[in-house]
């Protein structure tokens, strides 16, 4: 009757991550695209310079929700200038990424400005978490 595998603490600890991630990152991404969204369609801001804004607006939430919640109990917290400055690398690599994803979309192939959220979305998270776990946080 107990065919089905339990899984392991770590793997626990790993999913909750993953779950806490997913709903900070979510929490980041609404601040992210509504700088973004805002910015484009009410002061006619450059697409990519206003992914800018909203991306500062974003690595600022998730910064602090990630350290305090996301990877709680994750790795030790006593380097914090460390883990400051390896958060700001992970998130250029994030922008950078996600500005790709614009330029490729809304510049280059004339879609919509919504174009790039499913990648921003869906591809550029899962990246940036693994770098998160594995050498922000650590």
């Amino acid at each position: 009757m107990s065919d089905i595998p339990i899984l392991s603490r770590e793997r626990m600890a790993l999913l909750g991550q993953l779950l806490r991630y997913g709903v900070t990152g979510a929490l980041a991404s609404v601040v992210n695209i509504g700088i973004y969204h805002a910015l484009v369609r009410l002061a006619g801001i450059h697409p990519n310079l206003a992914w800018t804004f909203g991306f500062v607006g974003a690595a600022a939430t998730g910064y602090v929700i990630h350290g305090k919640w996301s990877f709680r109990g994750h790795g030790s917290r006593d380097r914090q200038t460390v883990r400051i400055l390896r958060f700001a690398i992970v998130s250029l690599i994030s922008f950078a990424l996600n500005s790709l994803w614009v330029w490729l979309l809304v510049q280059h192939m004339d879609l919509p400005i919504w174009a790039p959220y499913p990648l921003v979305l869906c591809v550029t998270p899962l990246l940036v978490f693994w770098l998160n776990r594995q050498w922000v946080f650590e």
